[in-house]
């Protein structure tokens, strides 16, 4: 029972631990929406206030009228979802290929895949941006996304989840007649839910905080994101704290909301893929 209790309070320790760095990392974040919800007199008070006893809900539509928050959003859910849809869909694509079949200079080539993620993205800004434009895509929600459509990490991710299947499973499905089309949709999809979701949220909140490359690929106010349109949230007073304040609140709440729905499932995804090598 000693030891049990010890051992107890030991967790309890560093789950106090891990909630404080939580606050902590979280503080810019809630500090955000304290201020989206105070009066500017309060926002410049001295000595500054943490919180505010009343919402002042007025920077918020502020913020939805001084920009087209509404139209920035739903442009960017769209790149967001289309982009992570096809990520699901080429990553795991990949990844079947990798895991379960033989080809010449298949080791070479998954190094390679793997050696994009040392290049950074802003790296290759003006050479995407130079061939999107000659494909005639600029403004449009191809150009935004076709960038977003394949990541190395979510072919590692799936790959590594596909290495621990089981391999007499898939001969067995072949000698029952189950061509190689029909064992990825019908058995190895299905049976990879986990991975699948973690790929398609992480993702999402991948692409829906992008800023520069929707910047550098649209001129028309119409085509903007969210996180563009935040940046645009100019006021000629230059003190108007709030509605700033609310307009990041507003493109940061729809991917805070989706890792608080599916943090366990994201965890769990990465965790599997991360069993095997």
């Amino acid at each position: 029972m000693k030891k049990y209790g010890k051992k107890t309070r030991g967790d309890v320790v560093c789950q106090v631990c891990l909630i404080a760095l939580g606050l902590i990392m979280a503080s810019p974040i809630l500090y955000a929406l304290s201020l989206s919800l105070m009066r500017p007199q309060s926002i410049l008070s001295q000595p500054p206030k943490l919180v505010t006893a009343d919402f002042y809900v007025e920077n918020y539509k502020i913020a939805l009228e001084s920009t087209m928050l509404a139209r920035y959003s739903v442009n960017s859910f769209i790149i967001a979802t289309v982009s992570s849809l096809f990520r699901v869909l080429f990553a795991s694509m990949a990844a079947f290929a990798f895991a379960f079949f033989e080809f010449p200079l298949k080791k070479l080539l998954f190094g390679m895949t793997l050696a994009t993620m040392m290049i950074p993205p802003d790296v290759l800004v003006v050479t995407n941006y130079i061939t999107v434009s000659k494909m005639g895509l600029l403004n449009t929600y191809a150009g935004m996304c076709i960038v977003f459509l394949v990541a190395a990490v979510n072919i590692f991710l799936f790959r590594q989840q596909f290495m621990s299947f089981s391999k007499e499973l898939k001969e067995a499905s072949h000698i029952d007649g189950c061509s190689n089309l029909w064992f990825f949709i019908k058995i190895l999809i299905p049976t990879n839910k986990p991975v699948i979701v973690t790929v398609f949220i992480s993702s999402f909140i991948s692409v829906w905080n992008q800023y520069l490359w929707p910047m550098v690929i649209t001129s028309e106010d119409a085509m903007r994101t969210v996180q563009v349109g935040v940046g645009m949230l100019k006021f000629p007073e230059g003190t108007a704290y709030g509605p700033l304040m609310a307009g990041a609140v507003i493109a940061l709440l729809p991917t805070v909301v989706l890792f608080v729905l599916f943090q366990k499932k994201i965890v769990g995804g990465m965790m599997n893929g991360s069993v095997k090598g």
